[in-house]
């Protein structure tokens, strides 16, 4: 038996009706992977338009492309940085104060390399609150990033990230835990009275 990539099919798998599929090709290629400095707020509405959870405080840079906002939830506070790829063909579930940095890019989707045709193998991707994922780093599908998690630059998360913890490597392993100033802590809430 080989590989039959004229059997692929998507099965049961659905995105959504084809207007809105293209109708968001052409908002997500003219307006979101534009170089363009388009204003957060407008990116924002545009992306609830479509179907997004978006809380408040969304920082969305330039060149950023995203496969169906109808499957992202944003919490408040989450910035995502320039060039990521946000490539949900299932959920994507971003908790509050999350950090994308340039680059990376988040996989739902992957292929079944044990079946001759190749079909889907999807899986949402869960970070929880204050979670860090470095530039040019890669999320695989059904992986969860536990709260406050650490994925360096250039590092690959496959499985889980324990809370906490930061992780590097290809695949991520965890180097050490994840300790936030509590000095900096203080001067944060002081600032905000």
């Amino acid at each position: 038996m080989t590989t039959n990539l004229a059997a692929f099919n998507t099965g049961d798998y659905y995105a959504g009706p084809k207007w809105k599929v293209l109708l968001w090709y052409f908002c997500n290629y003219y307006i979101f992977n534009s170089a363009f400095p388009w204003p957060y707020g407008f990116k924002s509405r545009l992306l609830r338009l479509f179907g997004a959870r978006i809380g408040k405080g969304f920082v969305i840079k330039t060149k950023v492309r995203i496969k169906y906002p109808w499957l992202l939830s944003v919490g408040d506070h989450c910035w995502i940085g320039e060039s990521v790829w946000i490539d949900n063909l299932a959920p994507v579930t971003l908790g509050n104060h999350v950090c994308l940095s340039q680059g990376a890019l988040l996989l739902t989707g992957n292929h079944d390399y044990k079946q001759a045709d190749f079909p889907y193998r999807l899986g949402a991707i869960h970070i929880d609150n204050g979670a860090w994922i470095g530039a040019m780093a890669v999320v695989c599908a059904g992986v969860t990033c536990g709260s406050h998690a650490v994925l360096t630059v250039n590092s690959v998360a496959s499985k889980d990230l324990q809370p906490w913890q930061i992780y590097s490597g290809n695949p991520a392993m965890s180097v050490r835990k994840r300790e936030i100033n509590a000095h900096a802590v203080t001067l944060l809430n002081t600032a905000a009275i």
